[in-house]
């Protein structure tokens, strides 16, 4: 046992194979490398997404009903791809290599589009005034560049976060204690990369030149590759037990549907499971039994009891499925907050370009540079919120965290609702200052500063430091550890199934609203619309699913896993206890 006392206690091993050695590998000297990457690389992206409504209206000229969605289309590809990312990652390549090849892809999908804006042969062009439409071959160069970015993000997204929580040790305590702030300085980061991206970035494109503005971040995500690099020889990497773990979510429902006649014993001991030598040997965690979805614990009846031959399933590989179902329900309750989000970088911005935007008689704000607030507000937020509010509510509550996982995002969606009232509070003020003083024209400036957006966009700021990291850490606490890859894409495709509803609903909002002579919500002149009316519509949704969310949380059960001590090869039950007694999925 001493010979190996400096190897790592989770079976990982360094980039050469061998088993990596814990003072050599890993923690945050191996994540400094990695972070370092996430900050150029979203610089990179929301240098791109908190403009690019601006760019396609005012560069392309597409009207603002197909921008929005368009951006939405967009923004929510780059979100959804992290699913063929993560099973790749999962089931063939590896994070490693996975993230390696897709970075290459991302970086010649953000070269491509500095070209598409930079070349004026690719923009269409303008005389006395008016402008031609983008013509095919534009669009599709353009799009095409857009699109090649979200491939490559699909595979770089789900991994390098993953292989980040990778670096820390689960069963040595001192390193579990440093990763329960892993994910709140991750997202720190994240933060940082996209405050400069709103902040900087959108000046430049705006008054610099667009070609610039996406020439920078290009640069920025290559050196980003050249700082992930020189950190291989200290990375932790996790063997794959399986080579296709996913497929236990498919196993799991057909052999509990096959033995649906069967059975299930009152003792869920005698449900069929390796003994506990298997898991110390493997390296891997085994899962104790919950009341939750008892119909698929019929997958797990032993041999003797269903008079077949065939191997039953594990109780591990049936709760590892009912983990997945569980989460995916988590999940549909964090697409209407997504859509909240979406809101940020398409009517948020055209909405602010509607207003006054001087500070003093030389300086013009961007409409997008307002996104900033939004990024600010986390960056200040993130420290107050791991130094202080987690130690404070840990002595109050005694969880390690402070609160629970799902407490967080709770708290993160009821500021969300909050934002989006004040969102709505204010487009009825707009509404009334451009009644009373008559400036209903498409191009009329509305005499109100653009500083009252600034409340809604701090406001979602801080809730994201809730929501946003704790949904990431949710799904990938929560996934079995050979799909982990996989379920932070429950965190992703969120995000991006969230903008294809918010797509769809502009889309149909405007079709709806705009049938006959009525004034469209979302229309063109957003001085002659009523954006008031759709922040409403979106309040009153947020309201509702802010209380399903509270009833499917109340009956979800945490993951409980063995956790081996290397000295005394004990196991240990790792969750929450008072969650674990909760009417669970029960069925």
């Amino acid at each position: 046992m001493e010979a190996n006392a400096d190897y790592t206690q989770d079976a990982t091993v360094d980039f050469r194979g061998h088993p990596a050695l814990s003072s050599k590998t890993g923690k945050w000297k191996a994540c400094a490398f990695l972070v370092g990457y996430e900050a150029f690389e979203r610089m990179a992206f929301y240098g791109v997404a908190s403009n690019l409504v601006n760019y396609l209206t005012s560069q392309l000229h597409e009207d603002t009903v197909s921008s929005v969605r368009n951006v939405n289309n967009w923004s929510g590809s780059v979100w959804i791809t992290p699913i063929l990312g993560a099973c790749i990652a999962d089931s063939y390549l590896g994070r490693f290599w996975t993230f390696t090849l897709s970075s290459l892809i991302y970086v010649l999908g953000m070269t491509l589009l500095t070209v598409a804006v930079s070349l004026k042969s690719l923009r269409p062009t303008c005389s006395n005034g008016i402008c031609k439409k983008a013509s095919t071959s534009q669009i599709a160069f353009f799009y095409t560049a857009l699109y090649t970015m979200a491939i490559g993000a699909g595979g770089t997204k789900p991994n390098i976060s993953t292989l980040g929580a990778d670096q820390f040790d689960d069963f040595n305590p001192n390193e579990k204690e440093l990763k329960a702030s892993f994910f709140n300085w991750w997202m720190f980061t994240s933060f940082l990369g996209a405050f400069i991206a709103s902040l900087g970035l959108v000046y430049i494109q705006e008054n610099l030149g667009w070609g610039l503005g996406y020439g920078i971040p290009t640069a920025g995500l290559i050196l980003s590759l050249l700082i992930f690099y020189i950190g291989t020889p200290i990375y932790r990497h996790k063997v794959r037990s399986t080579s296709t773990p996913a497929r236990d979510l498919v196993r799991v429902p057909i052999a509990a549907f096959r033995n649906r006649k069967l059975q299930l014993p009152t003792d869920p001991s005698h449900l069929y499971e390796h003994n506990l030598q298997h898991y110390l040997s493997t390296g891997k965690r085994q899962f104790y039994h919950t009341p939750a979805l008892r119909f698929l614990d019929k997958a797990a009846i032993k041999e003797d009891s269903a008079g077949s031959k065939r191997v039953p399933l594990t109780v591990t590989q049936v709760e590892g499925s009912k983990l997945i179902f569980g989460m995916a329900l988590i999940w549909l309750v964090t697409l209407i907050p997504s859509t909240i989000w979406a809101q940020i970088n398409t009517l948020f911005v055209k909405q602010g370009t509607t207003l006054d935007r001087n500070l003093g008689p030389h300086f013009r704000i961007p409409s997008a540079s307002l996104g900033s607030f939004v990024t600010l507000s986390m960056l200040l937020s993130v420290p107050m919120y791991d130094r202080i509010f987690v130690p404070f509510m840990r002595q109050k509550t005694g969880h390690p965290r402070g609160i629970t996982l799902l407490q967080r995002l709770g708290i993160g969606f009821s500021i969300q609702i909050i934002a989006i009232a004040i969102a709505y509070a204010v487009e009825v003020r707009r509404m009334h200052v451009i009644s009373a003083n008559h400036v209903a024209g498409p191009k009329d400036i509305v005499p109100m500063s653009i500083f009252w957006l600034m409340p809604q966009y701090v406001l979602i700021g801080i809730a994201d430091v809730f929501n946003a990291i704790g949904l990431l850490e949710f799904f990938y606490d929560q996934s079995p550890e050979d799909m982990q890859s996989l379920g932070t894409t429950f965190f992703t495709s969120g995000i991006g199934v969230g903008n294809f509803l918010n797509s769809f609903l502009v889309t149909m909002v405007d079709k709806i609203s705009g049938r006959g002579d009525k004034k469209s919500w979302i229309g063109d002149n957003l001085n002659d619309s009523h954006l008031d009316y759709y922040y409403g519509f979106l309040l009153v949704m947020s309201s509702i699913n802010l209380v399903v969310f509270f009833w499917v949380s109340s009956r979800y059960i945490y993951k409980r896993e063995s956790i081996r001590v290397k000295e005394s090869l004990c196991v240990q039950m790792e969750g929450n206890p008072t969650l674990d007694a909760s009417l669970s999925l029960q069925v």
